[in-house]
């Protein structure tokens, strides 16, 4: 019986697959850029970048021994 329901869903499972990998292959385009980006900016991009994501982090680890020190609440 499975072997039975195996052999009908396939068909199924397979068109649906390769309509969906013709729709991505239709939104990526192979042309070069209209603008091209300076190494200035591409620069100040990836600082704004790592900035964003090491800030956080770093504010949590400088402030690991405060966070140590706090009184715990007490039991309700």
């Amino acid at each position: 019986m499975l072997s039975f329901l195996r052999g009908a869903v396939q068909p199924v499972t397979v068109s649906r697959a390769r309509d969906i990998v013709q729709k991505r292959n239709s939104s990526i385009y192979s042309k070069p850029p209209k603008n091209k980006i300076g190494p200035g900016q591409s620069l100040f991009i990836m600082s704004v970048f790592a900035v964003a994501l090491l800030a956080p982090a770093g504010w949590i680890l400088h402030h690991i021994p405060e966070y140590r020190q706090r009184a715990k609440p007490p039991p309700s």
